[in-house]
């Protein structure tokens, strides 16, 4: 939706591709940001990892809200909508990164492994980490220090990439391996159609087509990432769209069901309720 920010890579430094950042310096320059607020849900266009070392605090994503604590990781996809606590009391790091600078620098048996690159549809956001944190952050801190450069962006997206290789073998939600290549793609095409094209259909069929599969082979690969149907993957995203919208603007409902395709209100109503057992209204009131 186009009342959430959409946040570009913004480097403090000559970097573009890549930033690692003190969180308590990051804090005390929130006042200053003009584009964005980060307190409130903005959308951003990269890839990010919180890490926390010391206090405790909460984190915002896709409207749900995680405990954070020393050791915790926080795994933030490009596309995913997230927002800081107000006056956060906790320390750390938050590590940046483009989509460019993944497939540039990584492996692609790498990027099909870690799957909260592009499916963080089935896996949980948050991991405790305590010394993996510690050592990559030490070893990134060491390289970004080392006059002699070259080769640095090699050597920090393979510290990068081991480090996220290692989390998402400790993670409990990687039962669902990538060994079908083709079928990853398909999957990957479907979902940047349903991101680009939600507001026009909800029909699968219609997805399909565009793609040049039949609906039985989409359904089975996005069952196979997922565990669920293509069109409850499409409803599910519309939901969330819709979910973000009310948290986010102060238009009418009117106005948001057009915003999210729907000719009549009353149908959006419908929709919302019949997926999440509650109505747009009482789910903003709620809030």
């Amino acid at each position: 939706m186009n009342n959430i920010p959409n946040i570009a890579f913004q480097s403090t430094g000559n970097q573009n591709d890549f930033e690692l950042l003190d969180l308590t310096k990051f804090f005390e320059k929130i006042p200053d940001i003009s584009d964005h607020n980060p307190t409130r849900p903005h959308r951003i266009e990269f890839f990010a990892l919180l890490m926390v070392t010391t206090g405790t605090g909460i984190h915002e994503i896709d409207l749900k809200t995680y405990d954070l604590k020393a050791g915790s990781v926080l795994k933030i996809a490009k596309g995913q909508v997230h927002a800081f606590q107000d006056s956060p009391k906790y320390e750390g790091f938050l590590i940046v990164f483009t989509e460019s600078f993944v497939l540039n620098f990584f492996s692609k048996s790498s990027i099909k492994l870690i799957s909260h690159f592009y499916n963080y549809h089935i896996t949980t956001p948050i991991a405790q980490n305590n010394t993996g944190n510690a050592t990559f952050i030490n070893q990134l801190i060491e390289e970004l220090k080392t006059e002699n450069s070259f080769a640095q962006k090699n050597i920090i997206a393979s510290l990068l990439d081991l480090y996220l290789l290692r989390l998402e073998r400790k993670s409990k939600n990687n039962q669902i391996q990538i060994n079908n290549s083709k079928r990853y793609n398909t999957f990957i095409q479907f979902k940047d159609l349903v991101e680009s094209d939600y507001t026009t259909t909800r029909n699968v069929k219609d997805y399909a087509e565009k793609m040049l599969v039949s609906t039985k082979l989409l359904n089975q690969t996005v069952k196979q990432f997922t565990l669920n149907t293509a069109k409850s993957f499409i409803d599910n995203y519309v939901i969330l769209e819709a979910k973000r919208a009310i948290v986010s603007t102060e238009k009418s409902f009117k106005e948001m069901a057009f915003d999210l395709g729907f000719d009549e209100v009353t149908n959006f109503t419908k929709f919302f309720k019949k997926h999440t057992g509650t109505t747009p209204k009482q789910f903003k009131t709620g809030l």
